[in-house]
Formats: C-alpha cells, sequence, structure tokens
C-alpha cells in the first residue's frame, strides 16, 4: 500500500468514525424526545451498524498481516 493509499483510508476512516459518532448522538436525542418515533430510531441504529462494519473492513485494510 502506498502511503497515498493509506492516507486515503485513514481519511475515510476519520468520515466514517465522526458519522457514526453523530448517528450515536442523533439516535439518543431521538429516542429521548416525547413522541419519538421508533422506526426511525432503528433506521439510523440499522445504519450505525453498517458503518461499524465499514470501520472494521477499513481498519483491517490499514493494519498490516502479521505472519506467524
Amino acid at each position: 500500500m502506498t502511503h497515498e493509499e493509506e492516507r486515503e483510508l485513514r481519511e475515510l476512516l476519520a468520515r466514517l468514525q465522526q458519522e457514526h459518532r453523530d448517528l450515536d448522538a442523533a439516535i439518543v436525542a431521538l429516542a429521548e424526545s416525547p413522541g419519538s418515533d421508533v422506526i426511525q430510531v432503528q433506521r439510523l441504529k440499522k445504519r450505525k451498524l453498517v458503518l461499524r462494519d465499514r470501520i472494521r473492513a477499513v481498519e483491517d485494510q490499514l493494519t498490516p498481516d502479521i505472519i506467524a
């Protein structure tokens, strides 16, 4: 992996992590509001899980394989 590719992956990782944090805050705020939309909360939680999987995939790409 080139330095440029690694930099791009790290930038993508930072954006995904920020979006994950933003979704977490939105879920908490929506769940605590009176008359909150349960379906909307579920959709946000599903989106958050998808982001978590993407974050892990990018982290795996950035972590070098260790040959035992």
